[in-house]
């Protein structure tokens, strides 16, 4: 089982490839925005600094919907983990 610091460096990291990246423009909300920060936890989930011709700069929330297909993605791949090395005890 991965600690709670491996599982958020795993899921920014993983964020980061599915284009959430300083740098990218990237529409949210109802709004584009200039991502100028790499995703962070933020205590309530992950978010993204970003500057919107709306709004300004402000941190913006990661869809709720993407971190948990993630943290599922995390799960299935502790379970297979898992399952491999009690089939290697076994052998």
């Amino acid at each position: 089982m991965i600690s709670e610091n491996e599982k958020q460096v795993f899921l920014c990291k993983r964020l980061q490839r599915l284009g959430f990246v300083s740098g990218r423009r990237l529409r949210l909300y109802g709004e584009e925005f200039e991502l100028v920060s790499n995703p962070t936890p933020d205590g309530r989930g992950y978010g993204i600094d970003g500057v919107s011709r709306k709004s300004g700069r402000r941190h913006v929330r990661i869809p709720l919907s993407v971190t948990q297909t993630i943290e599922n993605e995390i799960c299935v791949n502790e379970r297979l983990a898992s399952s491999q090395s009690s089939q290697k005890q076994c052998a």
